[in-house]
């Protein structure tokens, strides 16, 4: 059984999603803000998060923010804003997904099969053999660990999913569209800001110089490449 930490401030909120993910069989933690969302991942496994931005003592940004200094567990973001603007610092700040409310019950059921899918699979739990290296990058995809130029780099399960089919298709140019299909395993649909929020949390992560990359290129009009070096 997988775990789902739900934090809002709003009761009502908090009763119909735990109904739902209670229904989809998952256990479900509650929180109604963020600090208390801290507490309960330091102390329990945690497969992925919901989580409210507008909430007292420590919003939803702000705990995105000290979750990702330790974990790179799943979360998905609700917000009442529905702004491009907004979506991208959600993103920007270390998210892997957004809803908008009011939102339809059985999509957020459907974003969180496919967060936990991805992050039980690329994030920590399944086992491969071999390592793929790239100039000063060495990916192992037993240990599901990145390290440039022997230090090792802390990615979020999304973004280990992108860096992982991207370095296991070195030199080819991939749409926003194939990475997303191939890494988030749903449809893709107005995906180019998300996909490319992603890519720029993976370059100043794993790039000298972010804005001159020398492993994840841009071909404009096109999409993205791994520089085979």
């Amino acid at each position: 059984m997988y775990n789902v930490l739900v934090c809002d401030d709003d009761k009502a909120i908090l009763d119909s999603i735990e109904i739902y993910l209670q229904l989809e069989q998952y256990r479900v933690f509650r929180a109604e803000d963020g600090k208390k969302a801290l507490e309960i991942v330091e102390n329990n496994e945690i497969h992925c998060i919901i989580l409210d931005i507008m909430m007292p003592n420590l919003d939803g940004l702000n705990a995105t923010l000290k979750l990702r200094e330790k974990h790179n567990i799943p979360i998905i973001l609700l917000s009442a804003k529905s702004e491009d603007i907004d979506k991208i610092q959600g993103l920007s700040f270390g998210a892997d997904d957004y809803v908008t409310k009011p939102f339809n019950p059985l999509e957020l059921m459907a974003r969180v099969k496919s967060q936990i899918r991805r992050y039980t699979s690329l994030g920590s739990m399944e086992k491969k053999d071999g390592v793929i290296v790239n100039g000063g990058l060495v990916l192992d995809l037993t240990s599901r660990e990145l390290s440039v130029d022997g230090e090792p780099i802390k990615l979020t399960a999304t973004e280990y999913g992108i860096v992982e089919y991207m370095m296991k298709n070195m030199g080819r140019v991939l749409s926003t569209g194939q990475i997303y299909e191939a890494v988030w395993n749903e449809p893709s649909y107005s995906v180019e800001k998300t996909v490319t929020v992603h890519i720029r949390r993976i370059r100043e992560k794993i790039e000298i110089n972010p804005k001159d990359p020398k492993y994840l290129k841009v071909v404009w009009g096109l999409g993205y490449k791994m520089e085979k070096l």
